[in-house]
């Protein structure tokens, strides 16, 4: 019973950040994905490019966050729902320029 009451909550607190990434940013979608022991991570992608994520301690959390959030999800993270994602420098830096010899972030 403590634990369905501590997984409503944390759904509920979640559920919270979903709406304030969306009102922030014109309405979002999202898509879960499973990271192991860590849980579930909840991608966000609002209307005007900006992306964030949440992690959930369990997919069912993640589930009743998402839902209580009304956020559309999709099953997977491709073709027009990935498209919309806006990068700028700090990302590309982040995410290949250090690889590939680029400016490190500081």
């Amino acid at each position: 019973m403590a634990d369905t009451k501590q997984a409503e909550r944390r759904a509920t607190r979640l559920a919270k950040q979903i709406k304030a990434f969306s009102e922030e940013h014109g309405g979002a979608e999202g898509q879960l994905a499973y990271i192991g022991q860590m849980g579930t991570r909840i991608v966000l992608v609002g209307e005007d490019g900006g992306w964030g994520d949440l992690v959930a301690p369990s997919h069912d959390i993640a589930q009743s966050a998402a839902e209580k959030a009304g956020l559309t999800l999709h099953d997977e993270f491709d073709g027009e729902f990935a498209a919309k994602v806006v990068t700028g420098p700090y990302e590309w830096t982040r995410m290949a320029g250090i690889q590939l010899g680029g400016p490190a972030n500081k």
